[in-house]
């Protein structure tokens, strides 16, 4: 496998004028491409690094937030709250690149209340395949010369996800905003922020979903009319806390929902909302730091990355969105699911009905887990949700998308690809080579 780092733009424009094959990535954080073997590549294909380039933050006069190179998301958040502001999406690895996540359509725990990356984005600069830059922007239709009508036709179902199985291509910026790096390299790009407010979080603890999941739901349908108060609704169960020490969980055998919200909105919350619950107790509902939670959170994922990784066992997830008319189903399935003899947690964003269910096989249990997820897209097909709603597909998922694509989605792939990639070299192992 060939590698390259770059360390400049001139460095990526001289790389794309040779035309070679290239997969740009930058943290390594994502979950789609297995870093660690990349036979599935073409063996002509480079890895290209670009998060040796270095990074800038800029914030311009209008709030929002300019990021140029390399730049993580945790330097993000410091840099805005530095400035009385705040960046509305949250993924949960902070450490990942914001340009990456937008070439993802990464979409965290705030999507909750300030809905997807895709609608945050103001303006993205890119590198086309001649090396030239361009600008893209969130307020002009995009016109590429191509009949998108039926496709956004069948977007149209999904508007209100994260993340539909396919990218939006409604706007100009949407060339660039989930296609993975499959039509161009972006240089940077320009993000809405809001003005920061101190947060709080409430948790409630709840009996563990696989034994009665009606409290849950509960609490899902309770909290859909409070988008405007609520940041954040996430969920962790008691399998994924049994991975912390014990002076960090917070439950006993209990499944975790927590709400994060400003603090001066949470005498309202309490008295409209968590007062009005009936099937968990007030003793279960308590109010937890700011700090405090970001350090659960963020522990969560890695002591199970640690765990697996010592044990030598690799995580078979899932990044499934549903509508609200089908949760109940999707939870029932998770919960079949469970019964399959190997270890599983489930952890995510609850009251987008965006769950990551994780199967933690030992080696001889892999081809038996992928047998029962592609029984699960299956059911996602059917049941007209989003198979992967947040990290993307990359190589890893591209067997279990196939299903989700008629041929209006193939043909501007095709299309696409033959305009903005007419060497094809960006990432030409990607979800639009078909």
């Amino acid at each position: 496998m060939k590698t390259k780092s770059f360390y400049s733009v001139p460095e990526v424009v001289a790389h794309l004028k040779t035309g070679q094959p290239t997969l740009f990535h930058s943290s390594q954080t994502s979950t789609v491409i297995p870093f660690e073997n990349l036979s599935g590549l073409n063996g002509e294909t480079v890895l290209g690094n670009l998060s040796t380039i270095k990074g800038h933050l800029e914030m311009l006069k209008d709030g929002n937030l300019k990021v140029t190179g390399f730049v993580t998301w945790k330097e993000a958040k410091e840099f805005c709250l530095g400035h009385g502001r705040e960046i509305m999406t949250s993924p949960t690895e902070e450490l990942a690149g914001v340009l990456a996540g937008i070439a993802t359509s990464c979409t965290g725990e705030r999507s909750f209340g300030f809905k997807n990356l895709r609608s945050q984005i103001v303006e993205v600069n890119y590198l086309d395949h001649d090396g030239e830059e361009k600008k893209l922007l969130a307020d002009k239709k995009l016109e590429c010369g191509i009949d998108l009508s039926s496709y956004q036709k069948d977007f149209n179902h999904y508007k209100n996800f994260k993340n539909a199985p396919y990218p939006r291509l409604e706007f100009e910026t949407d060339l660039m905003t989930g296609t993975e790096g499959q039509l161009g390299v972006i240089t940077s790009a320009v993000l809405k922020t809001v003005e920061h407010f101190p947060e709080t979080y409430v948790f409630m603890l709840l009996p563990r979903w696989e034994e009665n999941f009606e409290p849950h739901l509960e609490i899902y349908h309770a909290v859909q009319n409070f988008r405007n108060e609520i940041r954040a609704c996430e969920f962790i169960d008691s399998n994924s806390l049994s991975y912390l020490p014990a002076e960090k969980n917070p439950g006993n055998n209990q499944d975790v929902i927590f709400l994060e919200i400003k603090k001066d909105n949470f005498e309202s919350i309490y008295e409209n909302l968590l007062s009005t619950l009936t099937l968990i107790n007030e003793e279960h509902i308590f109010e937890m730091n700011a700090s405090k939670c970001r350090d659960l959170r963020v522990s969560v994922p890695r002591a199970i990355f640690e765990v697996n990784s010592r044990m030598g066992v690799t995580k078979k997830g899932t990044d499934v969105q549903v509508g609200e008319d089908k949760f109940r189903e999707l939870l029932s399935f998770y919960r079949e699911l469970a019964k399959k003899g190997v270890p599983y947690n489930l952890f995510g964003h609850f009251g987008d009905a965006h769950l990551h269910f994780n199967f933690m096989p030992t080696p001889d249990k892999n081809d038996f887990c992928n047998e029962q997820l592609e029984t699960l897209y299956a059911k996602v097909l059917e049941w007209k949700g989003s198979p992967f709603a947040e990290h993307g597909i990359g190589l890893l998922k591209r067997k279990f998308i196939a299903p989700f694509y008629a041929e209006t989605e193939k043909s501007v792939f095709r299309a696409l690809k033959k305009q903005f990639d007419p060497k094809g070299q960006f990432f030409p192992e990607g979800f639009m080579t078909c």
